[in-house]
């Protein structure tokens, strides 16, 4: 990708990211510290989406800064892949919380805030135009599948995401975080066999365009 191309991208997300922080479409645009838009390379071949900021993400405005995001580096480099070659994203862009006994604490969001976050994320795409989107956890994966979607029946296959994108569906890193025992070795297993096929898919060939036939009229 070419240097002008890739600034014209950087600066598309930058006035997206405005636009993204001024939204207060849902009650936890006015809890959070941060807007985390989501940060990597513009002209990214892979795209990673999570659910959505954590209390280290909404405190520093970047996407997976906390201890998922550590172990989501290490994923990404597993298979070659360093933090600033992706793109990194939520499906929304505000912390979603719960009130606890020892103050606020981070859950999944809902319907109406992945809703309502959609049009950042499908612009952020539209920008992008990744080779491959990967959907890290149940949520991130219904925002783009529909809310049926059973990750431990459905994950580590192929679907057609946004844009025509091949969209891979894994467990996120907080999810992993939280195994014990032998379950964790399974676990790890699993995410690593899609992260593998991750790989094998960025190191297709493209497919050549088909050849176009020039029928000359006749000039009599």
């Amino acid at each position: 990708m070419d240097r002008d191309e890739r600034a014209r991208r950087a600066e598309l997300l930058a006035q997206a990211s405005i636009a993204a922080a001024a939204c207060r479409k849902c009650t936890i645009g006015y809890e959070r510290r941060n807007n985390v838009y989501g940060e990597g390379d513009p002209c990214a071949r892979l795209m990673v989406v999570g659910e959505g900021p954590g209390e280290t993400e909404d405190q520093l405005g970047r996407p997976f800064v906390g201890k998922a995001g550590q172990l989501l580096d290490r994923m990404l480099a597993a298979i070659g892949l360093p933090r600033g070659d992706v793109y990194i994203c939520n499906t929304v862009k505000c912390r979603p919380t719960l009130q606890g006994p020892n103050g606020p604490r981070n859950r999944a969001p809902d319907a109406d805030e992945m809703e309502n976050c959609r049009p950042f994320l499908d612009e952020q795409i539209e920008i992008i135009a990744p080779q491959i989107i990967l959907a890290l956890g149940a949520p991130a994966a219904k925002s783009f599948l529909g809310r049926d979607f059973q990750i431990t029946r459905m994950r580590g296959q192929w679907y057609i995401g946004p844009r025509d994108t091949p969209l891979m569906v894994t467990f996120h890193p907080a999810y992993i975080l939280r195994q014990t025992g032998g379950e964790i070795g399974a676990v790890k297993r699993l995410v690593w066999a899609d992260l593998k096929a991750v790989r094998a898919k960025l190191d297709e060939p493209p497919v050549p365009e088909p050849a176009i036939e020039i029928t000359q009229a006749s000039l009599f």
